[in-house]
């Protein structure tokens, strides 16, 4: 092997460590302090958990470090209502949320694949749009069109389509309002992203062998982007089951998702072995979704080849 060989095969192997080195820099070893501040017990000090590790007492004081760790934040996260409460309600909302954005980013990206071409960015850039502006400042405009006399009230008693403005803050309909708004350019871009690779002559062809074009699109167009859908549901799933701006801002208290949870333990009661163990059991539940898709993914390809 000459020099030049030996200085790409080493360039290479750079290359391919960068993201396992940046995953286990801002990944790995923030989840293993996270962890490890889990199985403490709170305390009043600084830091405000016990036990803390002190290495220059040598092996004896790891042992002893190691002795006092326990699960007691698991235990009280599993037979607490509040926490059960929780993450079942930070599911439910995902769940119902990512259903109702694949609904309504389906057409829309199906008709962003299907415009002329010179329009398609343009399209792109206007779905793009809202995050040129601040998350929190669209929240706040979200709270003021859903107040009792807000914009939205004001126009339904306008049309005649209520005879009193109804209720919207600190309901569950105003959280999936803000979600569905906050989190729809993740669900079109992928799905968009999908059915421009679909080829045309497989729907003309189906056109041609007399398949209406709403059963064609079910049986081809569907199939062909469920890698899209997949990875647009997760991108909108993963992210909302953690959501606490939203619920928090235009929910109420029957809409206290996790993050809200996480953020009380953490911030106002200082409890940080309970948020620690909220965090990593969040993660854990997260898991499975990733590794799921990825499993799927890995087959397609297999097959694929």
């Amino acid at each position: 092997m000459n020099d030049r060989t030996r200085q790409r095969s080493l360039g290479e192997r750079l290359i391919v460590a960068l993201p396992y080195l940046w995953l286990v820099a801002f990944f790995l070893v923030p989840f293993l302090i996270v962890g490890r501040i889990s199985l403490s017990q709170t305390a009043i000090a600084q830091p405000p958990y016990t036990p803390v590790l002190d290495l220059s007492e040598g092996i004896a004081g790891v042992v002893a470090f190691v002795k006092a760790l326990s699960a007691d934040a698991y235990a009280l996260i599993a037979r607490d209502d509040l926490y059960v409460f929780s993450y079942l309600k930070s599911l439910q909302v995902a769940l119902v949320a990512t259903a109702i954005l694949l609904v309504i980013g389906l057409p829309l990206a199906h008709a962003m694949a299907r415009a002329p071409a010179r329009w398609q960015p343009v399209l792109v850039v206007a779905v793009m749009l809202p995050f040129w502006t601040s998350f929190l400042i669209r929240i706040y405009a979200w709270m003021t069109i859903l107040q009792h006399d807000g914009l939205l009230n004001q126009l339904l008693v306008a049309l005649r389509v209520v005879d009193e403005p109804p209720t919207w803050l600190a309901t569950d309909t105003a959280v999936l309002i803000g979600i569905v708004y906050s989190y729809l350019p993740f669900m079109v871009l992928p799905l968009y992203a999908g059915l421009q690779k679909i080829d045309e002559s497989l729907l003309e062809a189906a056109a041609d062998l007399g398949c209406p074009r709403g059963r064609a699109f079910w049986l081809i167009t569907v199939p062909l982007i469920l890698p899209g859908i997949g990875a647009g549901c997760l991108l909108c799933m993963i992210p909302i089951i953690g959501e606490f701006v939203i619920p928090d801002l235009l929910g109420g208290s029957d809409t206290m998702m996790i993050g809200q949870t996480l953020w009380t333990e953490f911030f106002a009661n200082k409890d940080w072995p309970v948020a620690s163990a909220i965090a990593v059991v969040l993660l854990v539940l997260l898991v499975g979704p990733i590794a799921a898709y990825e499993a799927l993914q890995s087959r397609q390809i297999r097959e694929g080849r």
